[in-house]
């Protein structure tokens, strides 16, 4: 069982590392590559079998396909299973003239073999026994994988490279993705001792020159007076916020109007940072990103390429079914520019959609098919008619755009949100109503002693004084000393009592280094926290956050811009949509399908039982049959 299980799953995986050109977000996934080629016939494309065994494997193969075959979803799943198995063959059959040599398909073999450790001949054997499977069959279908791979690279050398009209409209349309970083000029002061950096950081403070500091103590870059970068032109070089620890960096950048930072601790040393120069985000220059623009808009060409390819394999297929228990309804869900949407094309989307599979683990079959038939499909049959009706309305426009129709939804829909702007109020509107996504939580070293009574809590609280060791004076009074360590309000570290008592209470009593909370009531014993390296909450200013607000305000506007844009450019398609019909169409007859449920009929005694089955039909049962 354990080798079956291993086969199916590595079989199924290679088909799809063997046919990764195929595998686009725009195409369906073509499944496993390597069924049962003798069987049951199903179905014929083109004249080609499809079995039975190998469309009960498919569905069997995938944990949503293998769900349900009941009900709506059941009927959903068995026209997946069938259109995909369809496309499947259709590409098979368009590379049986491709070359593969016999030395390339062992190259592969010995490397799944390898991978799976499985180079023992009986083992390999065994596990292609459990998969139905014999080496020379598993060898051929290992071929057409390969062949598969070949054409698909055929097809993507032989597309024309972008042209300067393309490579101009993906970056006016894309400026997001062509940006430099945020940079700052800076300097630095790095010690190994806590109470050293803060000194420093003093001095810094009331004015002393943090240059003439750095090159007297940092440990770092004290050759260069502490700067981040190397010196040109008399500054520091700007720097990205890679160049600091994750720490020291996120406080450094939060100063976008300049000025020291606190000290920060970072891997056992203690950092102090002086931005001079804050250098917002920025659009590089169209010569500057040209090479990454052409390698994106080649790949979406490459991608628009091998899409056509696959519809035009399925354009003229000829169907036809043997087993009518394969026989499935495909029916036109919707047709715009000319072009009509089969339903088979909505479930896929349905079912790779990570959302519905969550569901499913969630509620029953019946449940889930209600909520995807009201919620799920009408948005992806819209999203689908956007994508197909999206080369029309770029041709109309004059859009140099290029890619998968889904690609090319996209871009229509940020050419139509280019001239959104966000405004200042909309800024501090915004961060005004998320104020607590801008707030820093108050945090702290915390040492909590517990004690089995309240009066020896407080008498403990009252009179330590910071003179002695916290952990010495706790265990001389009796108390049960736990390290907390470093805690953020509400991280869970603390009791819910001690936590407040700790960041929340206006009543910290300060002793030594510390403070001590007032003793609370923890479990059956009463806890005091003694805290170091307080810092209270404290939520960042405008001025740090709004070029973050800035852009989650613009991509938002621009989403919604962008497909109201692309709304109205569909309507002018006037697309039908059919799924309300079609989803009427398919209930009846899954209705029709479903076994009848006995008749029943009222006996001598008053009591409901049911009237005799009928010729092939079973007779309920009563309790008192069982």
């Amino acid at each position: 069982m354990k080798n079956k299980k291993l086969v199916n799953g590595l079989l199924s995986v290679l088909a799809l590392l063997l046919v990764v050109g195929m595998a686009y977000q725009f195409t369906p996934n073509l499944g496993s590559l390597f069924n049962r080629q003798t069987g049951t016939p199903a179905l014929t494309v083109n004249g080609t079998t499809v079995t039975v065994e190998s469309l009960e494997a498919a569905r069997r193969a995938n944990p949503v396909l293998a769900s349900t075959d009941t009900g709506v979803l059941g009927d959903d799943f068995k026209t997946f299973v069938v259109a995909q198995q369809i496309q499947q063959t259709l590409v098979q059959n368009a590379v049986k003239s491709v070359k593969v040599s016999r030395a390339d398909v062992a190259a592969k073999v010995k490397e799944v073999r390898e991978a799976n450790q499985l180079t023992d001949n009986k083992a390999w054997t065994d596990a292609l026994q459990g998969a139905g499977l014999t080496d020379s069959s598993y060898r051929e279908q290992v071929r057409q994988s390969l062949a598969v791979e070949r054409r698909v690279e055929e097809i993507k050398k032989a597309v024309p490279a972008a042209t300067d009209a393309e490579l101009q409209a993906y970056y006016d349309l894309n400026p997001g993705k062509f940006q430099t970083d945020a940079r700052i000029q800076g300097r630095q002061i790095v010690v190994a001792d806590k109470a050293k950096a803060q000194a420093l950081l003093k001095q810094a403070q009331g004015g002393a020159d943090f240059a003439a500091l750095a090159k007297a103590n940092s440990t770092e870059f004290a050759d260069r007076s502490g700067a981040l970068g190397p010196i040109e032109n008399g500054v520091p070089r700007p720097v990205a916020q890679v160049a600091l620890p994750a720490e020291v960096g996120a406080a450094a950048f939060a100063l976008t109007d300049g000025g020291l930072t606190d000290v920060i601790e970072s891997g056992g040393k203690f950092y102090v940072v002086k931005v001079e120069k804050y250098l917002a985000p920025a659009a590089k220059p169209f010569a500057d990103a040209k090479t990454d623009i052409a390698t994106a808009v080649n790949e979406q060409k490459k991608n628009a390429a091998v899409e056509a390819w696959v519809a035009g394999l399925e354009k003229d297929a000829k169907i036809e079914f043997k087993d009518l228990n394969w026989k499935v309804e495909d029916p036109t869900v919707a047709t715009v520019a000319g072009r009509d949407i089969p339903y088979s094309k909505a479930i896929e989307q349905v079912v790779n959609n990570q959302q519905f599979s969550a569901l499913l683990q969630q509620v029953q079959p019946e449940q889930a098919s209600q909520l995807v038939n009201s919620i799920l499909k009408p948005q992806v049959v819209q999203q689908l008619i956007q994508g197909y009706a999206a080369p029309t309305i770029a041709e109309r426009l004059k859009l140099n755009l290029t890619g998968t129709q889904q690609e090319i939804a996209a871009g229509i829909a940020a050419y139509g949100a280019r001239n959104v702007k966000v405004t200042d109020a909309e800024v501090q509107a915004f961060y005004i109503e998320n104020a607590a996504q801008f707030q820093t939580p108050a945090s702290g070293t915390v040492f909590e002693v517990s004690f089995k009574d309240e009066a020896r809590a407080l008498a403990f609280r009252n009179s330590y004084d910071g003179e002695a060791e916290f952990s010495a004076a706790a265990v001389k009074a009796g108390g049960t000393l736990s390290e907390r360590g470093q805690v953020t309000a509400g991280d869970g570290k603390l009791d819910e009592a001690l936590n407040a008592a700790v960041f929340t209470a206006k009543d910290l009593r300060d002793a030594g280094e510390g403070s001590l909370s007032d003793p609370v009531k923890v479990g059956e014993r009463y806890s005091v926290a003694y805290v170091t390296d307080l810092k209270a909450a404290a939520t960042q200013p405008l001025s740090a956050v709004s070029a973050q607000i800035r852009s989650q305000v613009l991509a938002q506007k621009q989403g919604e811009e962008g497909q109201k844009f692309l709304a109205a450019q569909v309507a002018t398609l006037k697309a039908k949509d059919n799924l309300k019909t079609v989803l009427a169409a398919q209930q009846k007859r899954v209705d029709a399908a479903a076994p009848k449920a006995a008749p029943k009929t009222e006996d001598s005694t008053g009591q409901d039982s049911a009237a005799p089955a009928t010729e092939g039909e079973t007779p309920a049962t009563t309790p008192a049959d069982q």
